[in-house]
């Protein structure tokens, strides 16, 4: 009898556990609106708090908003510090500790100033009153006493009721996001906090960026492109200067292509960095390697040009005796020890997920963001190797998500090629079920699909589908000859990989052979567009902010330096051209229903090169769509237009693909 009560009793128990415990459900394109992103991680002077930014959705202003807050290094406070509408970035520590600035426009400002909170409370206090120009970096000096402000002046600073006519005299003269570039110069500046006086530090005709105090305070490092015509090539170099007003600045590096992302030893002695391995004008199949210099120059050391992979983020280890930094390789980004002496490279902490920024501690430990395939980017502590979590902002967002689930494969091209894939399969998912399957192609091209977040991809597996990554040649984190041999070859090597790993999923019974789709964004767009124009077998297609007939883009996108360098001039190498534009002036054989998107001011990929593949589309007869979201740039940021465009996806291959 008591057996046989205690068994009810726990048959009531479970059954009522099952009913209160909510159903995992499937994403959905409003959870846009749940997702928050965290950004510029700073470590407080003693090591006890990070402070960093949090960006949320506001839903109902349909815009972005985002606060500092602060976390502390023991994983067990949590602290939103600001709350304004306006929002605020760019968190920094005083030296002392007992403050933090942001940057922000509040309270109606018309441009960004510098505003100080002190750590024991109270609101914050506007620091800096910049009157002409923009602010758009800064940082402490040593000593808490000055602080080095990056700030953009336009040559022309009357205001008028009528814009003025924009009036160009540059070789590159569009930007994305930045639109028209005209006469515009980014110098930098020394802010007093006790005087509120600012002393400019650089002027002239070229721009300064990046500016690294030097540990005792006295010389500031910074990246310059000083070549005679900036806008012909990409060339930046390190460059160091007295942090004082009239001293004249010295020339560290001298490498033809870029040299960036610098680092002052802890002893000030040495200055790790990044150079590209490509000396020439136009960089853009390319992998950054990790080099120290002295403070004085000289020779450089190229500590990881022989490792063939990518390497960002350099921080000196505690002792100054080695640099850590993040690799990308071949769908993961790990992070590696150097040694400052010798490059001998030790794998510090790695896996099938991604870190994509580090920080080092008051301990010696390091800070890094972090995510993998089922958990959008947090903070983490690293100890001895070991990760621990630090913030919890993503914990609500996957709780009652039920994601895909995410494997690597690799497929084999038709010209032999190996290329390293992702699958997303639906969490709901049948054992040898054969589905609707969509290759999504990633942009850049030098980019590569990894073992991170991915929300457009997760997005269309909740809708049912397979999803397909496919690190075509071209992409980054498989050495450099990898990255490189499509050059002057667009729509060649990387659809024969498509097709490769499109083979892959059908012959292993993952995907069904008529229900096939393909989309991409930017260069994932372009791809889509040569995929459909050789192949006939995907029976739905998404192109975003894509192009197919090259050569009305030159003088109309911000890619001048690529056409000189990659293609020609067009009145010297039009054959080139020509052949690359195959999608457009072959559309008459492409039978796959697309659907066009593109950011009506985009300038990286401008919307005619969406709107010419439309219109031949409609001339043809094969069924299309063209949607221009209004005010958007290359990057969709509008957030209910970034709900829209997961809708139109679904509802477009559901169309086509899902009779």
């Amino acid at each position: 009898m008591k057996k046989t009560v205690l068994f009810a009793v726990l048959a009531i128990s479970l059954g009522t556990f099952a009913q209160t415990t909510p159903a995992k459900r499937q994403l959905k394109p409003s959870d846009v609106y749940r997702l928050q992103s965290l950004s510029d991680p700073q470590i407080s002077p003693e090591g006890n708090w990070v402070a960093y930014s949090l960006s949320s959705v506001d839903s109902v202003k349909n815009k972005r908003n985002s606060d500092i807050w602060m976390q502390s290094w023991d994983g067990k406070e949590s602290i939103q510090l600001t709350f304004s509408p306006d929002g605020e970035s760019k968190p920094r520590w005083s030296p002392d500790g007992k403050y933090l600035s942001f940057t922000s426009s509040r309270n109606g400002l018309t441009g960004s100033q510098i505003w100080l909170m002190d750590r024991r409370g109270g609101e914050a206090k506007q620091l800096t009153d910049i009157k002409k120009g923009d602010l758009s970096d800064y940082a402490w000096s040593p000593d808490g006493k000055k602080i080095a402000l990056v700030i953009t002046n336009d040559a022309d600073t009357t205001k008028s009721k009528s814009p003025k006519p924009i009036v160009i005299d540059r070789f590159h003269f569009k930007q994305d996001v930045e639109g028209y570039l005209m006469k515009k110069t980014t110098h930098l500046y020394l802010y007093n906090l006790e005087t509120k006086k600012i002393d400019t530090l650089t002027k002239g005709i070229y721009d300064e960026t990046s500016p690294k105090w030097s540990p005792d305070g006295t010389q500031i490092a910074f990246i310059s492109n000083r070549t005679e015509d900036p806008d012909r090539n990409e060339n930046t170099d390190i460059w160091v200067i007295d942090a004082k007003p009239n001293a004249t600045m010295k020339q560290i590096t001298t490498f033809t292509g870029q040299d960036y992302a610098h680092e002052w030893s802890p002893d000030g002695k040495q200055i790790a960095y990044l150079r590209t391995t490509s000396a020439e004008s136009y960089i853009m199949y390319d992998q950054s390697i990790l080099c120290t210099v002295s403070k004085d120059g000289g020779e450089p050391k190229l500590l990881s040009k022989s490792l063939d992979r990518p390497v960002n983020s350099p921080r000196w280890s505690k002792d100054g005796t080695s640099i850590f930094a993040i690799v990308s390789d071949d769908r993961t980004r790990y992070i590696a020890n150097f040694s400052a002496v010798d490059g001998k490279m030790t794998k510090f902490v790695g896996g099938n997920r991604s870190f994509t920024g580090i920080e080092r501690h008051t301990s010696g430990n390091l800070l890094a963001s972090m995510s993998d395939p089922q958990t959008p980017n947090e903070l983490y502590a690293i100890e001895a190797a070991v990760v621990r979590k630090l913030t919890k902002h993503q914990d609500a967002f996957l709780a009652p998500l039920a994601l895909a689930t995410v494997e690597g494969f690799t497929s084999k091209s038709k010209d032999g090629a190996s290329v390293s894939n992702l699958l997303y399969l639906p969490a709901m998912a049948q054992k040898g079920q054969k589905l609707p399957t969509l290759m999504f192609i990633h942009g850049g091209p030098v980019a590569q699909d990894e073992f991170s977040y991915d929300m457009s991809r997760q997005m269309l597996a909740a809708a049912g589908y397979a999803v397909v990554a496919v690190n075509y040649r071209g992409s980054s984190g498989r050495g450099l000859d990898f990255c490189k041999i499509i050059s002057a070859d667009w729509g060649n090597k990387e659809v024969l990989d498509i097709l490769g790993a499109t083979d892959y999923v059908v012959q292993n019974g993952i995907a069904d052979p008529e229900k096939l789709g393909i989309g991409g964004w930017s260069y994932g767009g372009i791809l889509t567009n040569y995929t459909i124009a050789t192949d006939t077998r995907f029976k739905a297609a998404s192109s975003g902010a894509g192009v197919s007939l090259i050569s009305s883009l030159y003088g109309v996108d911000q890619y001048i330096l690529q056409y000189e360098h990659e293609l020609g001039s067009p009145w010297k190498n039009f054959d080139k051209y020509i052949a690359l534009s195959y999608p457009f002036l072959k559309a008459d054989r492409i039978k796959t229903p697309t659907q066009f998107m593109v950011g009506q001011s985009d300038f990286n990929v401008p919307s005619v090169g969406s709107e010419q593949m439309y219109q031949a589309f409609r001339s043809l007869g094969i069924p299309t769509e063209l949607i221009i979201y209004p005010d958007q740039f290359h990057g969709i940021t509008n957030p209910s237009y970034q709900k829209d465009r997961f809708e139109r996806y679904i509802n477009w291959f559901n169309k086509y693909l899902k009779k």
